[in-house]
């Protein structure tokens, strides 16, 4: 297995997805309907990030041949999104990206189960983890890679939740001073790996630069 791709593939998609900076918006959307509610809820996301996964590991070269668009192009428009999306958690705002407008905020709790909307899409799999997904699919050319590749999807997601089916004992401890550190940390690490994206796809689309 390449570790180097599955380092890189897990800390990004973790980053975005951030388990822990999520965990308050999971229990906001079960809130008062009980822990067998919550277990539901955590499973039919586990099935849905699933199979959302699948298909853009299997679709995301064709779309952007459909399209005409260079893996590289993607890439650079794919990383300043990203890096985007790690100054909102570096500032400790929420991406509306990920998250909806203001107007759209206000249909999340309306949803008899919230794991497909708002909590898959747009807030775990939106065009931030979508676009990471698509571009290190793009890097994949051997078959550890294609190992690191779903390793690193399976254990983001798996860790995700794992979170939320604890989320009835780590609210308990979890505090607002956690959930800021750790969504600044993972804006620091994410707006690395953003930078890292886009110097690289420009090095490539421009080589005279290099």
């Amino acid at each position: 297995m390449d570790q180097g791709l599955f380092l890189k593939l897990f800390a990004a998609l973790f980053a975005i997805m951030n388990p822990i900076a999520n965990l308050p918006v999971f229990l906001s959307l079960t809130a008062d309907k009980g822990a067998a509610f919550e277990r539901k809820v955590a499973f039919t996301l586990l099935i849905s990030l699933s199979v959302g996964a699948a298909i853009i590991g299997l679709t995301g070269d064709t779309i952007l041949k459909v399209f005409g668009i260079s893996l590289d192009a993607f890439r650079l428009a794919g990383g300043f999104l990203i890096l985007l999306i790690a100054l909102n958690l570096i500032s400790g705002e929420q991406s509306k990206a990920h998250h909806g407008t203001d107007e759209e905020k206000e249909h999340h709790g309306e949803q008899d189960n919230p794991a497909i909307y708002p909590l898959t899409v747009p807030i775990l799999l939106g065009p931030g983890s979508i676009s990471t997904m698509i571009i290190f699919r793009g890097q994949v050319g051997d078959l550890k890679q294609e190992i690191a590749y779903v390793a690193a999807i399976a254990a983001a997601i798996g860790l995700l939740i794992v979170t939320f089916f604890a989320a009835p004992f780590l609210s308990r401890f979890l505090g607002q001073t956690a959930t800021s550190v750790m969504s600044r940390l993972m804006g620091m690490i994410l707006a690395a790996i953003a930078m890292e994206m886009m110097v690289d796809s420009i090095k490539a689309l421009l080589p005279g630069l290099a």
